[in-house]
């Protein structure tokens, strides 16, 4: 099977990769809501590229008020219009998803840009939505845990340490566990090019040392310290940044 995760946007690359028809499993963030080096996607086709470009920077930075104020000052009373025009956007991308699919078997979560309703919607019917469950694949058990660290800005992403310690609390024990974000181990969650630990699980990594999966594969990180660390027995594994490498990681 291969594996890839942080999409971002790069349909064209994922319709090779699935044209294979090999199993593909995808860890999140299919939509490119706004790519931090060119400040292309949905925000700039939104609201302008300046802008997007802007509120990249500070969302790089770590500065979310600023991120809220840029927002606010932008959007203003038109809350509702931008809203849609979002929802039509991430639409338009998950049908190219669904069409750069095809009819490759495929199990799909979900990342903190994406939208979980409309993810799952939108899926073609050899590709499955899996989130907080367990598949039996090629002989592997497989869990899969969806979605970002909780933040200020609140994203459909986004779920909360309990909410995520729920969902690895009903997989029970697996020999793979496959999410979207790392497990809060420093070099796993260190972006050499920002210079600062990005997002990271600590209801992840207290699920490894506990059940201790043979592999856990995750993305989020686009350009970590180590893309490769064991903790235990587990083997850790980050299978981004495929906007930028356009490659799948196969397993086993």
């Amino acid at each position: 099977m291969l594996i890839v995760s942080d999409v971002h946007g790069a349909f064209d690359a994922l319709a090779e990769v699935a044209a294979s028809g090999e199993v593909l499993l995808i860890l999140g963030d299919l939509l490119n809501l706004v790519d931090y080096r060119t400040g292309e996607g949905m925000t700039a086709e939104v609201l302008g590229i300046d802008f997007a470009r802007e509120t990249a920077k500070a969302r790089a930075a770590g500065d979310y008020a600023l991120m809220r104020r840029l927002w606010r000052e932008k959007v203003a009373d038109r809350i509702e219009e931008t809203a849609e025009a979002f929802e039509a956007a991430a639409r338009r991308q998950y049908q190219e998803v669904a069409e750069a699919l095809g009819d490759c078997p495929a199990y799909v979560t979900y990342g903190n840009v994406d939208r979980p309703h409309l993810l799952r919607e939108l899926l073609p019917p050899t590709a499955r939505f899996v989130d907080g469950e367990v598949v039996e694949i090629e002989g592997f058990r497989i869990g899969f845990v969806g979605g970002g660290i909780s933040t200020p800005l609140g994203a459909a992403g986004e779920v909360s340490d309990r909410d995520m310690e729920a969902k690895l609390a009903g997989l029970g024990k697996v020999d793979v566990l496959c999410s979207h974000l790392p497990p809060a181990v420093p070099p796993l969650h260190r972006d050499v090019v920002t210079g600062r630990l990005e997002r990271a699980s600590r209801p992840i990594l207290d699920y490894l040392l506990d059940t201790q999966p043979r592999y856990h594969f995750f993305g989020d990180v686009h350009q970590p310290q180590a893309l490769c660390w064991r903790v235990g027995r587990t083997r850790c594994r980050n299978v981004g940044y495929f906007r930028a490498t356009k490659r799948p990681v196969r397993f086993p």
